[in-house]
């Protein structure tokens, strides 16, 4: 099984999942309130957050909200689509192989990487990890969400692979500790945080 071709990313997907306001995917209130507590949790855990990754970003929903929330941060679009690069002037890359000269203090990976194959998968978790020094808020869903019903399977790409949450985790323990909420942190990040706070423990 092969990973989302580029091909997929045209102007005709992203008007079904981002524009159409009835097949949209995408809800700029959600992303608001997502984004105000991905951050407002960064700074009660003290995270410095002045570079800012968003790899997988759609249409930039995110860069307001952390602007808003991190005055002065510098926001980095990174898109796989080249339609979205050519409309927004994103950097084009992939999460499996993008590339830093310098770590971001916060990674955001939304929805993209249930469109890699098992192999792809492996090589973007570890990518994150190297590409994160603060934290990283990460967003897809399982097989196991498929198995409780709780996708809504017409607004929800059918194309999706249905990877195991344990395999994300496997994925990404290495380089980080889960907090919950779908954050994450750096294991590079000098932040105390108790054991509590860690899902699962992760010390």
């Amino acid at each position: 099984m092969q990973s989302a071709s580029d091909q997929w990313f045209d102007e005709a997907y992203y008007q079904r999942f981002y524009f159409d306001k009835k097949t949209s995917v995408v809800d700029p209130e959600h992303i608001e309130r997502l984004g105000t507590f991905v951050c407002s949790y960064l700074k009660y855990l003290r995270v410095p957050v002045a570079r800012v990754l968003d790899v997988g970003c759609g249409i930039g929903l995110w860069k307001d909200v952390v602007q808003k929330q991190f005055p002065g941060c510098s926001y980095q679009g990174v898109e796989f689509s080249e339609y979205l690069c050519g409309r927004f002037g994103w950097e084009r890359g992939s999460v499996v192989n993008y590339k830093s000269s310098e770590p971001f203090d916060l990674v955001i990976c939304q929805g993209v990487l249930p469109y890699l194959s098992p192999a792809d998968l492996k090589l973007a978790l570890h990518n994150l990890g190297q590409l994160s020094r603060g934290a990283l808020y990460l967003e897809a869903v399982a097989r196991e969400d498929y198995e409780r019903d709780i996708i809504d399977e017409d607004l929800t790409d059918p194309r999706l692979f249905r990877h195991r949450a344990a395999l994300y985790r496997q994925g990404l323990a290495q380089n980080f500790n889960e907090l919950g909420g779908g954050l994450w942190l750096s294991r590079k990040a000098a932040v105390p945080v108790f054991e509590l706070e860690c899902a699962g423990g992760g010390h």
